[in-house]
């Protein structure tokens, strides 16, 4: 599916389909992400493709912005997908914590404060945590702001996003969290 437009002085819009294998087709791969790197999301250039007309039901461009006007909804199920891959996230690591015994330790690791720790920062109002959300929010509403360029393994706001996330490591190594910690890996 492309977004497409005919040549026309008032021209028609809309997702064209077409086949990947078609001639002119060239793929430029420039799709080198922080994340969804499987998602293979490269640069597309169409050379003088070809497709039947009924692989474009394209509409007048004023009737297409008003059909697009209740996609409003579509970005709750961008977000949606991104709570899913948090949840599993989260239930993985629940998974892991519980069962992983290192032969060092010979315990679970889910019974460490540390693991348990980590497990109750989301449960937590600590100042720490707060700033520390507060911050890596900022630079995330940057990288937002800028799309998919501040993504790129080039832009040096690519480094800065990885980078901020390491304020997520330190302490406070606190009874709250651990606290709350074993209450999720409880579960």
């Amino acid at each position: 599916m492309v977004w497409a437009a005919t040549g026309d002085d008032d021209p028609l819009v809309g997702h064209a389909i077409v086949p990947g294998d078609a001639p002119g087709i060239e793929i430029i791969r420039t799709w080198d992400h922080f994340g969804l790197r499987a998602s293979s999301t490269h640069d597309v250039v169409y050379g003088n493709v070809e497709i039947p007309a009924e692989n474009f039901p394209g509409v007048p461009t004023a009737q297409a912005a008003a059909e697009s006007a209740g996609f409003g909804a579509s970005g709750l199920v961008v977000i949606a997908l991104y709570v899913g891959i948090a949840r599993a996230a989260q239930e993985f690591f629940v998974m892991l914590a519980n069962e992983r015994v290192p032969s060092a330790l010979g315990r679970p690791i889910a019974t460490t404060e540390r693991i348990a720790t980590i497990a109750g920062e989301r449960r937590a109002g600590l100042a720490k945590l707060l700033v520390t959300r507060a911050i890596i929010t900022a630079v995330q509403t940057a990288v937002a702001a800028l799309g998919n360029p501040g993504l790129t393994r080039n832009n040096p706001l690519e480094r800065h996003y990885r980078d901020i996330h390491c304020c997520r490591i330190h302490p406070p190594q606190d009874v709250a969290l651990i606290t709350a910690g074993r209450r999720v890996l409880a579960r």
